[in-house]
């Protein structure tokens, strides 16, 4: 009985962790790290602030769900966590083509090289996600946590400015984003290490050479 009850409680609680960082929501919790952290690009106008946030908003979030139902009524996705390898195709390949949307507007703005360069990963990360989806599975939420994970060294790097608890902040995130992976049985522990690394070498890269 005992078991059963700890089982049920981690399973909630991990659907939560799953919910709360949904790989959709990383773009978002990223540039609100860069927002919020002590660091210049924390001094940009707020009006900027609320115009790139709201474009992450409703390309990278809203418009990626939306479709969701429809995938759904169509087949395409046989359950809303699209657990089979084969069903992340399509909307893996429909969120690259949104955030390469976010892409080509902020690229307009006149804001930091940092930040384009924070909208450059997304996109490039979603399609390195899409391509590798074709053949195998990966964890595309440790995905996300890896990526946060290197944006926050990266940016303490860059400006060089201690983010030690930010840092400590995305770290146990990580871990906690990972092991309700696991315990949901939503993916192998090399499926989960392959996302993460993945995430973590590609906004590792881009943000340091750009």
């Amino acid at each position: 009985m005992i078991t059963e009850t700890t089982h049920s409680s981690g399973d909630i609680l991990s659907k939560i962790f799953a919910a709360i960082f949904h790989p959709l929501l990383m773009p978002v919790y990223g540039l609100l790290i860069i927002f919020s952290a002590p660091t210049l690009f924390g001094y940009l106008p707020l009006q900027v602030k609320k115009i790139l946030l709201m474009i992450v908003v409703i390309n990278n979030v809203i418009l990626p769900l939306s479709l969701m139902p429809w995938f759904r009524y169509r087949n395409i996705i046989s359950s809303w966590g699209i657990k089979e390898r084969k069903e992340r195709i399509l909307p893996l390949f429909t969120t690259s083509f949104f955030y390469a949307v976010t892409v080509y507007i902020v690229m307009r703005f006149h804001v930091p090289l940092f930040i384009k360069s924070f909208f450059l990963t997304a996109v490039i990360l979603s399609i390195a996600i899409t391509i590798i989806s074709l053949w195998h599975k990966i964890s595309i939420h440790s995905a996300g946590a890896g990526a946060i994970l290197a944006l926050v060294i990266i940016l303490s790097v860059k400006m060089q400015t201690p983010l030690t608890w930010l840092l400590v902040a995305v770290i146990i995130s990580s871990g906690i984003i990972m092991t309700s992976r696991l315990w949901l049985n939503s993916h192998k522990p090399g499926e989960v290490w392959s996302g993460f690394l993945l995430g973590a070498l590609v906004s590792g890269l881009i943000l340091l050479l750009f």
